[in-house]
């Protein structure tokens, strides 16, 4: 079972890395060649662009377990009719929400919250990266696509393309070019125009079980429809972390201006970091449970949960144990403002406390969704955000300032663990006791 679920691993963390690599490069180069201010800025418009690959992933989740059913079920028009459905009101909603983002660029950053001497740098990147939404929200969502027929390897292209050409991208028009942040914009824009067109030739020219054909793309609110009824959950969830990443932001600019905005910039990638393994276990632990759940194999399932929980958990304290101990020669990799170090450094004494639950967390929240218990994988993924780090972000710095913005973190953590555990008890007993009952069977993944 061990080695099945390191062996599940390896991709998922090669996956799950290749972003996140992309992700703190760009801030890396914006750090070192445009300064604090660029890193602020990047923080200012983080909720915009995570409401956009919103709705990427409200399609492309969707999208993708329709075509994967219908798939199964042999119904290859039909799966083909979902695609272009799809791709059709993804295209749409992309082109609604720069329509009303674009010509409002200035409002939305104000609203936000942004000092005059960051507006120009938050400006100059979201006119670009909103223009170019609709690759964006594209790239992600046949990224999606392409899996879900069994295409592993034109998925991970495709991310290639949107995420390893970004960087190569960011250091031309960043170093050698001096563009700055209009920089950065166009590398991001470029790379996923050029993931997006390949993403769509593999569809239309390519050797794809499934063809992207014009007839397809005419609404068909019956697919519509199903789409929606899938991908609206993790809209939820994304609009919700949306709201609390906004208050964020607004927090640390009214509390500690444009230094505490860089700081929540380079914070917040050190935090992804930190949630890979609970990510990458739990997600390779999703087909295993699932199989096992379903062949009623409660043993094997509840060993399964309990081995991904340690291994991830153990993890987490490792990475903990590192980022509290030797936290500046990560934060320098980002920067070499020595103010801005050293609050960074401040700040993970305060953000990182809960670090060694998220493992646990993370794992735990997957468990839900991998034997069809999506209400209460939803209450998890909504709650942190919405529930317990928005209340907490509002009212904390009322008390302690800008600490109080950084204390919302591990408060939110905790509490969140708090409910996955409440809610993982009565399944973990009612698998004990399935498992008590249960008829030896022969172990899965030795």
């Amino acid at each position: 079972m061990g080695r099945l679920l390191m062996k599940m691993s390896i991709p998922m963390f090669f996956g799950i890395f290749v972003q996140l690599i992309y992700n703190t490069v760009d801030t890396i180069f914006i750090g070192h060649y445009v300064g604090s201010d660029g890193i602020a800025a990047l923080s200012v418009v983080f909720p915009l662009q995570m409401l956009a690959m919103g709705v990427g992933m409200m399609v492309g989740v969707g999208g993708a377990s329709l075509i994967s059913r219908l798939i199964g079920g042999s119904d290859k028009s039909g799966a083909e009719r979902a695609l272009g459905n799809s791709i059709a009101i993804g295209i749409t909603l992309s082109i609604v929400f720069t329509v009303i983002v674009l010509p409002n660029v200035n409002y939305w950053i104000s609203l936000i919250g942004v000092s005059d001497k960051v507006f120009p740098f938050a400006k100059d990147y979201l006119t670009i990266v909103m223009a170019g939404t609709v690759f964006n929200v594209m790239m992600s969502a046949l990224m999606v696509f392409t899996r879900s027929e069994g295409n592993a390897r034109v998925s991970m292209i495709i991310m290639f393309l949107g995420y390893g050409l970004n960087i190569v991208l960011d250091a031309v028009f960043i170093i050698y070019l001096n563009m700055g942040m209009t920089g950065a914009a166009l590398a991001t824009v470029i790379s996923q125009l050029i993931a997006t067109l390949f993403g769509l030739s593999y569809y239309i020219t390519g050797g794809s079980y499934l063809k992207l054909r014009i007839g397809n793309l005419k609404p068909d609110f019956r697919i519509l429809k199903l789409i929606f009824a899938i991908g609206i959950a993790q809209f939820a969830q994304t609009i919700a972390m949306t709201v609390s990443a906004t208050f964020i932001v607004r927090g640390a600019s009214t509390y500690g201006g444009d230094l505490a905005l860089a700081t929540f910039g380079i914070i917040q990638r050190i935090l992804y970091f930190a949630m890979v393994p609970g990510m990458t276990i739990g997600q390779a632990m999703q087909p295993i449970l699932g199989f096992n759940y379903g062949a009623k194999r409660f043993r094997l399932a509840l060993r399964t949960i309990t081995l991904a929980g340690i291994t991830a958990t153990i993890m987490s304290i490792v990475l903990f144990t590192v980022l509290y101990l030797f936290p500046e020669p990560i934060i320098r990799i980002f920067t070499s403002d020595e103010k801005l170090v050293s609050e960074c450094i401040h700040v993970t004494r305060i953000a990182f406390v809960a670090l060694p639950l998220l493992g646990f967390f993370n794992v735990g929240q997957l468990v839900f969704p991998s034997i069809g218990k999506a209400l209460q994988s939803f209450i998890v993924a909504v709650c942190r955000p919405l529930a317990f780090l928005l209340p907490l972000v509002i009212v904390l710095p009322h008390f302690w300032q800008l600490n109080g913005v950084w204390m919302s973190f591990p408060a939110s953590d905790v509490l969140t663990f708090l409910l996955a555990v409440v809610l993982l008890i009565p399944l973990i007993r009612q698998f004990q006791k399935a498992a008590a009952a249960e008829t030896a069977a022969p172990p899965v993944g030795h």
